[in-house]
């Protein structure tokens, strides 16, 4: 063999030789590189549960920094849960569940931060139904109260009074009316008659006759 060729062959043993060494030293450190996973939960996810949790419990692929560890809980109407400050131990966060929560979905927001520096977050939901837990009483509609009687109006018995009574003031009225009119027919008559007697003497003294 030449030594050309030999000097090419030792070229490629060592180059090859360099690629296995960098990839062995390279292979262990990325790992730690790698940004924080979510490993387990408690409660679950999508998890149905027949008994209301107490607290929920993370826990990650890598420890947890307590400085930058927030675990959240909320409610189908996004409201805010309240829960205990988050309680790290390794790779595990914890925080307790104060009020016991009643039936229905809720949802854990969690965010951390990963060996390399990197903030992780994400969310997840699951259900409460317990079978033992009662329904709270919905209020009976205001409609459904039936409506309280009105007394009728005082004033309505002395209008009915005023209006049997309106007939028998008309007739009332009449009487007077019609005496006025027979006392001035009289009065009438009695001027006709008066004016009669005057000017019937009046031609009986012009003509010179004994006057009546």
């Amino acid at each position: 063999m030449s030594s050309h060729l030999r000097r090419r062959s030792t070229a490629a043993v060592l180059a090859a030789a360099l690629t296995v060494a960098t990839a062995l030293l390279i292979g262990p450190v990325q790992p730690a590189y790698a940004h924080n996973v979510l490993r387990k939960a408690t409660p679950a996810q999508d998890a149905t549960l027949k008994k209301a949790p107490s607290k929920i419990t993370l826990e990650f692929l890598q420890k947890l920094n307590p400085k930058f560890t927030t675990i959240t809980l909320s409610d189908a109407d996004k409201q805010q849960v309240t829960v205990g400050e988050p309680e790290v131990s390794g790779t595990k966060g914890i925080v307790s569940i104060d009020p016991t929560l009643p039936n229905g979905v809720y949802t854990v927001a969690y965010r951390v931060v990963s060996a390399d520096g990197h903030p992780v977050q994400g969310s997840y939901t699951f259900t409460v139904a317990d079978p033992t837990a009662t329904a709270e009483p919905s209020p009976s509609p205001t409609a459904s109260e039936p409506a309280p009687t009105t007394p009728a109006s005082p004033s309505a018995e002395p209008s009915a009074s005023a209006a049997s009574a309106s007939p028998a003031a008309s007739g009332s009225s009449d009487s007077p009316g019609t005496a006025a009119l027979l006392a001035g027919g009289g009065v009438l008559l009695a001027l006709v008659a008066g004016a009669a007697v005057l000017l019937l003497r009046r031609r009986a003294a012009t003509r010179g006759g004994p006057t009546r």
